[in-house]
């Protein structure tokens, strides 16, 4: 059989551009002679759509558009994902679905059995299970067809994928010749080997080539990173899309194929899921401006590269906003970034505005000593600075605080935190330094001092932030530990060979910060288990002490 695999990057809710783009790919996949062409999981409402999903004139609207492409199937299978009403009486009201179509006729629909609600995932807050496995005859050949999480059970290597059922175990029982998975599954730092690994577990169980389509793009808070790909009959993949932008895969699967070797880079991962978060939050929203201020330390290096990568030089403008705190060499690093990036960067000087602050609290001050307060004063100064040029020419405010500075509070609410988009708040400041090093392996772009020189926010004079701060290598071991492995303080202690008091006190910190992170901007998920989509905690608890 010929499949045409179509990665595509849909725009959530845009169900009439969504299913424009479909309709042009069927019309590719008949003149490359294909006999089916595939779509990824809900790709005709764009995954995920969330409570979008509780507005009825948003499922019609889908129906409707299903009956549109139905009419360019003449002589082609589309097997393409999208949400459909239940017509069951108990349960809830819709299922995540593949509707399979020939000849403009719907053959039918395969609805998704597993439905995740861990990390990311929330999908039995909206859909029903289906209950049975269906293949498909298509041109003489038995064509099976699961869901993304149906196909992670069997395997047995995602701790969180445990269910009563497993889809692929059912799947064996129909003998398929072919099993085709649409999916809409996230990248994270580092996951793609185990994708790669459950579906080889799978074709070499059901003895039959797998044809997977993922799809690619960032919605919000969540980056898909495509890699669409056919695994043989052994569970070797033989073909793959690309990663992190819109592809399409034509399969013949009477040809022999050699077995893929492609040499993955986790950095360059990271780096290309990065700036399609920002390439897409911008021009999903039809914006194209932004602004961000420029401290000379290394996340606002990183996030400039990031962003300019993202929406080109012209597009992106720097403040620079020294205080009396603000080093030379820290002014001199900014200005040599932007002449490396050639990025248009105007100074601001914040100290009258700060004098005038404290000119005018200093009757409520007396007697106080500088602290925070003053400290804070400073960083909300430059968050209204940034804000005023953002309302007044149209710019998008990128936040630049990490992971590490999130996690510990080490953040300033209405100041440094202000903004439209995190670019880096679920990148922890160790994997900052390892991603700028990356971007300076070809041509020193991000200029050596910055990487070289202690961290601080220059709040005071000879501020690090290690005089309130364990190194960050240190933090960023009990964070993976604590939220990304939900380790107790003991086991993280033991495992890092660190004091259960020094951890004790990093998880304390963890927790005061919550109320904070509620009011971040949205970040772009690359790890795991970020501070945005995916985790729950209580601001009030007496859990952690």
């Amino acid at each position: 059989m010929k499949f045409f695999i179509c990665q595509i990057n849909p725009i959530v809710g845009d169900i009439e551009g969504n299913t424009q783009k479909i309709i042009q790919h069927i019309k590719e996949g008949k003149q490359k002679r294909a006999d089916v062409v595939i779509f990824p999981e809900m790709a005709l409402c764009g995954y995920p759509a969330d409570d979008l999903l509780f507005f009825d004139d948003f499922i019609i609207s889908m129906e409707i558009a299903l009956d549109q492409i139905a009419e360019y199937t003449e002589d082609i299978t589309t097997i393409v994902g999208l949400v459909r009403k239940s017509t069951n009486e108990y349960g809830k009201r819709l299922f995540n679905t593949a509707a399979i179509i020939k000849n403009k006729k719907l053959l039918g629909f395969k609805d998704k059995t597993l439905l995740p609600t861990y990390d990311v995932f929330n999908e039995a807050r909206y859909f029903a299970s289906a209950d049975k496995q269906k293949v498909w005859e298509i041109d003489k050949y038995k064509v099976g067809v699961l869901i993304c999480e149906d196909v992670w059970s069997y395997s047995g290597l995602s701790p969180d994928a445990k269910y009563k059922v497993d889809p692929v175990k059912e799947m064996k029982t129909l003998s398929p010749d072919y099993l085709v998975v649409i999916s809409s599954s996230p990248y994270y730092f580092e996951k793609i080997n185990l994708r790669d690994q459950i579906y080889a577990k799978a074709a070499s169980y059901l003895n039959c080539p797998i044809i997977a389509c993922n799809q690619v793009g960032a919605n919000d808070q969540l980056v898909f990173d495509g890699r669409s790909a056919y695994y043989n009959v052994k569970g070797e993949k033989v073909a793959v899309a690309k990663a992190f932008e819109e592809d399409d895969l034509f399969i013949d699967s009477n040809k022999l194929q050699e077995v893929c070797s492609i040499e993955e880079d986790p950095m360059e991962n990271l780096y290309k899921a990065l700036v399609l978060g920002i390439k897409d939050y911008f021009g999903k929203q039809k914006l194209t401006k932004a602004i961000l201020g420029l401290s000379g330390g290394i996340d606002s290096a990183i996030a400039l590269y990031l962003t300019v990568q993202a929406l080109g030089k012209e597009n992106v403008l720097v403040l620079n906003m020294p205080s009396r705190f603000s080093s030379l060499g820290s002014i001199e690093d900014s200005k040599k970034l932007c002449e490396n990036l050639q990025v248009e960067m105007k100074e601001i000087s914040i100290d009258q505005l700060f004098q005038n602050f404290l000119d005018v609290l200093s009757p409520y001050f007396l007697g106080k000593s500088f602290d925070t307060a003053e400290e804070n004063l400073q960083a909300r100064i430059r968050g209204m600075i940034l804000m005023a040029m953002s309302n007044k020419f149209g710019y998008i405010v990128i936040s630049t605080g990490n992971k590490s500075e999130m996690a510990m509070g080490y953040a300033t609410l209405y100041g440094d935190m202000c903004g439209g988009l995190g670019v880096l708040v679920d990148v922890p400041k160790t994997l900052v330094y390892d991603l700028a090093r990356w971007i300076n392996k070809k041509n020193e772009i991000i200029p050596q001092n910055i990487l070289t020189k202690a961290p601080s926010a220059e709040l005071k004079e000879g501020q690090t932030d290690q005089d309130s701060l364990p190194e960050y290598n240190i933090v960023d071991k009990v964070l993976h530990g604590y939220i990304q492995n939900h380790s107790s303080k003991q086991q993280i202690a033991k495992t890092y060979h660190l004091s259960e008091k020094l951890v004790d006190d990093l998880i304390h910190k963890v927790h005061l910060a919550e109320y904070k992170r509620r009011q971040a901007p949205p970040c772009i998920r690359v790890t795991k288990t970020s501070f945005g989509r995916g985790r729950y905690f209580p601001i009030v608890q007496g859990w952690v002490k």
